[in-house]
């Protein structure tokens, strides 16, 4: 029955990143939209390819790099395998890559799936504070043109927490009256719930997780971890800006513009959809659109820079799984670039 319900709610999600998609193509003029990527300099897209696949090493090194105060010594090519595994599970099953690269590496690597779950969890975290650090540089830099926007954005999430503000406000008194009771219920029963076998497999996972998202507190090269995450999020940005440049209709756009469509395809990739389908191209299409950009030619960019982005993760992704599965001792350790 659980497997019914999540193969439903996965065609559901992959239905509403077809409306999505859709939507977004409904006032498109196709014939334009072909023109501009006719006129396309893919040399430009080449270039953001070869910056995202340096991110991604980044980000494995990186990844690698919050399992060493934990006493697990994953190699580089095992987390990386993993985290593109994931990444490939993301196109088709949004969220499931984070369990599925865990439980991969968890294979290869005989790291627990709590701790490097807790990991992952600690990850997107301070990928989120970052979206958020660009967002306000970029409110900062573009305030003018970008406010309304983001407000738009932004209102409706909020329209929705004040139309369910007393489901909200019941359900913070149950949990301000609930957690206390249920702590002091099992500080009471403490004896008794150690001999359970459930309670303790319980205790176990929740102790790995809370080791994992909190590694970073242990770690010996914070400096190291804090350049890989800078890294990371400047390739982001040169694959936004340097795109500008594959389009007639794009390529004297300013970097200012870059980090607009940095944060605006952030917040569209981030959605719970496949890939970030249509979501993505509707943001990036109307965010393009403050700096005079035709619709069609957003529509060519968002295509042309999804697109490749996609292509490359379905790549990179499958052949990890293959030289995943060819490897002779998938724990053998080995070699990793320097961080």
């Amino acid at each position: 029955m659980k497997r019914v319900a999540n193969v439903f709610k996965y065609l559901l999600l992959f239905a509403v990143s077809v409306f999505l998609m859709a939507y977004a193509l409904r006032s498109i003029n196709f014939a334009a939209v072909k023109a501009e990527l006719a006129q396309a300099n893919y040399f430009w897209i080449g270039v953001t390819i070869v910056l995202s696949v340096a991110g991604y090493v980044s980000r494995a090194i990186r990844w690698r790099m919050q399992f060493r105060p934990l006493g697990c010594h994953p190699s580089f090519w095992q987390t990386y395998h993993a985290l593109m595994i994931g990444y490939l599970a993301n196109v088709v099953l949004p969220r499931a890559g984070e369990i599925i690269r865990c439980t991969f590496l968890k294979r290869s690597a005989d790291v627990p799936v709590n701790t490097s779950l807790g990991t992952v969890i600690t990850e997107r975290v301070i990928d989120l504070l970052m979206l958020l650090v660009c967002l306000g540089f970029t409110l900062l830099i573009e305030f003018d043109r970008l406010f309304d926007f983001f407000r738009e954005i932004f209102s409706e999430k909020f329209q929705n927490l004040e139309q369910n503000l007393n489901t909200l406000l019941l359900l913070f008194a149950v949990l301000l009256v609930g957690t206390p009771l249920v702590i002091w219920v099992v500080y009471r029963n403490i004896k008794q719930l150690r001999q359970n076998s459930i309670f303790r497999k319980v205790g176990s996972f929740l102790r790995g997780l809370w080791l994992g998202v909190f590694s970073v507190r242990k770690m010996e090269q914070k400096g190291a971890f804090v350049f890989h995450t800078l890294f990371i999020w400047f390739t982001y940005f040169l694959t936004s800006y340097l795109a500008f440049f594959a389009l007639p209709g794009t390529s004297d756009l300013t970097w200012q513009a870059g980090m607009a469509i940095l944060v605006v395809g952030g917040i569209g990739m981030s959605a719970p959809v496949q890939g970030g389908i249509g979501v993505y191209h509707i943001l990036v299409r109307t965010a393009l659109l403050l700096y005079a950009v035709p619709l069609d030619t957003g529509m060519a960019y968002a295509l042309i820079v999804h697109t490749s982005g996609a292509i490359l993760v379905v790549l990179m992704g499958v052949i990890s799984l293959v030289a995943s599965a060819f490897s002779k001792d998938s724990s053998a350790v080995v070699s990793a670039p320097k961080a």
